[in-house]
C-alpha cells in the first residue's frame, strides 16, 4: 500500500477545528445516543476504524452487545431501541446516503423527538461522523489503533 498522510500531524488545525466541532455537537446529547449515531452512520460508510472505535467506546459506557449487534438491523429490531433513537438512526442514515435530500417524514419524526437546539446537535454529530469517517477512510487508519489515548 502507498504510504498514506497522518492527517493529524499534517493538519493540526484543520484537525483540532473538527475536533472542536465534534465536541460542540456532543455538548445536547445522550452520550449512548452519540454512540448508536456514530456506529451507524461509520457502517454505512464501511469505515472500520471507527466503527471499531465507537463500539469500544460504547461497550465502555455500558451499551449491551444485544443491542451492539442489532444497530445494523435496528428496522427489524426497533424493540431495542427507543422511538428517540430509532429517530435518530433514521436521520442518520438519510444525512448519511445524501443523494435525493434527507425526506420530509425522516425529519419531521426526528423534530418530534428532539427539540431545535437538540436536533441542531445531532445534525451536528452526523455531520462530523461522516467527515472523521472520509478522514479515516482516505488515509487507510488501521482499526484498532485509536491514537486518543
Amino acid at each position: 500500500m502507498t504510504h498514506r498522510i497522518n492527517f493529524a500531524k499534517t493538519a493540526p488545525k484543520a484537525f483540532k477545528a473538527l475536533i472542536g466541532f465534534d465536541a460542540a455537537a456532543r455538548a445536547e446529547l445522550d452520550p449512548a445516543l452519540v454512540e448508536l449515531v456514530q456506529i451507524r452512520a461509520s457502517q454505512l460508510n464501511g469505515c472500520a476504524y471507527c466503527l471499531h472505535m465507537h463500539t469500544s467506546d460504547a461497550r465502555k459506557a455500558g451499551e449491551s452487545e444485544e443491542r451492539l449487534h442489532m444497530i445494523a438491523v435496528w428496522r427489524d429490531a426497533s424493540s431495542f431501541f427507543s422511538e428517540k433513537e430509532q429517530a435518530a438512526l433514521a436521520l442518520a442514515e438519510a444525512v448519511t446516503r445524501i443523494s435525493g435530500g434527507v425526506p420530509d417524514d425522516v425529519y419531521a419524526t426526528a423534530a418530534r423527538h428532539f427539540g431545535e437546539t437538540e436536533l441542531a446537535h445531532l445534525l451536528a454529530l452526523i455531520f462530523t461522523i461522516n467527515t472523521w469517517n472520509r478522514i479515516a477512510i482516505s488515509t487507510a487508519k488501521v482499526p484498532g489503533t485509536d491514537e486518543r489515548a
